[in-house]
């Protein structure tokens, strides 16, 4: 349970004060309270929450901070956040874990109008399988992908295999199933990281938020080129649940590419997909109906919700188990 928040106020020099955060609430404004103002969270089995707060003056200025009372902070794609966590919330054990001696290799490739610099990390020389992240940079990062990699062939958990990086390029237009970049992943993308390094088998594909979307798009556009897909708190608008994002430019062209897949009652080409979502965030609905969807026409499609929110911390902390169980089942031997 994460309790309460307060910001102690004693001269009163705010007018109000509201959570700024994905948790979705009725009221997200605190109360005046002793010298102070307290914001009493529900208890909804989060293990930790990501927040900043909108301090309001008496004029109507308004400001957006970190919690100056809080000096946990969180990275992330929009810069630092304060972080509230519960008693039991722990950080992956994998990240004080040895890791694999590991290096990088680099490509750089013009892609739709764009020049890419995709790093590709290796553990060693060969033919490895490949896992490809979308948002491939923020992915290590913010998510410590290589380091879960390495700390995992360390402790043979899983073998030796390669993580592709690409970078985002323009990530609204491109993750937002788009044809034309789902063509240019699976025909030019991914052709060129086999000429820079030896792969064994088809690659696992991997993505948040749109790129999770854009990974779904891609396997089902062009079938043969994933082995499996790893979706985490994947976008996957439906107008039922997700009208507020509307504005958003390619909101149209996601919501056609989500109908299709919901209404489609067999594919001939499904593969093994892990699911993560935050159990109270936003896409948790849509992530149900694609889940079922995909298990429904013949995916081994498993949706796991984690105590968390839409970030890459959550992203991060469910890592291990559930990549790793999907790599383990495509890569072990047979």
């Amino acid at each position: 349970m994460l309790g309460s928040l307060r910001i102690d106020d004693p001269e009163e020099r705010y007018g109000a004060v509201r959570l700024c955060s994905d948790l979705p609430l009725a009221d997200p404004a605190f109360v005046r309270d002793n010298g102070g103002w307290v914001l009493h969270l529900p208890d909804n089995g989060l293990a930790r929450l990501e927040y900043q707060l909108e301090l309001s003056d008496h004029d109507g200025e308004t400001v957006v901070v970190c919690d100056p009372g809080n000096p946990n902070r969180a990275p992330g794609a929009f810069g630092e956040k304060s972080v509230l966590s519960a008693p039991g919330y722990r950080p992956p054990a994998w990240l004080e874990e040895p890791a694999v001696t590991s290096g990088y290799e680099r490509i750089r490739l013009r892609v739709l109008g764009r020049d890419l610099d995709v790093g590709v990390w290796s553990p060693g020389e060969g033919a490895l399988p490949l896992l490809v992240a979308h948002d491939g940079p923020e992915y290590d990062e913010l998510a410590a992908l290589t380091r879960y990699a390495g700390a995992m062939i360390e402790a043979g958990a899983l073998p030796p295999f390669r993580v592709a990086l690409p970078p985002p390029g323009d990530r609204d237009e491109w993750y937002s199933a788009s044809a034309a970049y789902g063509r240019a992943l699976c025909n030019r993308i991914l052709p060129a990281i086999s000429e820079l390094v030896a792969v064994s088998g088809r690659p696992v594909g991997m993505g948040a938020s749109l790129g999770g979307l854009a990974m779904l798009q891609a396997q089902r556009t062009w079938p043969g080129t994933f082995a499996g897909l790893f979706l985490q708190s994947a976008s996957f608008f439906v107008p039922r649940f997700d009208r507020h994002e509307s504005g958003f430019p390619r909101y149209a062209r996601i919501v056609r590419f989500v109908r299709g897949v919901l209404r489609t009652g067999a594919f001939d080409h499904p593969v093994p997909v892990s699911m993560t979502c935050g159990s109270e965030e936003e896409n948790g609905h849509n992530n149900r109906l694609m889940a079922n969807a995909l298990a429904a026409q013949g995916y081994d499609a498993h949706l796991t919700e984690v105590h968390d929110l839409h970030n890459y911390t959550a992203w991060r902390d469910a890592l291990d188990p559930h990549l790793t169980r999907l790599l383990a089942r495509l890569w072990s031997p047979r």
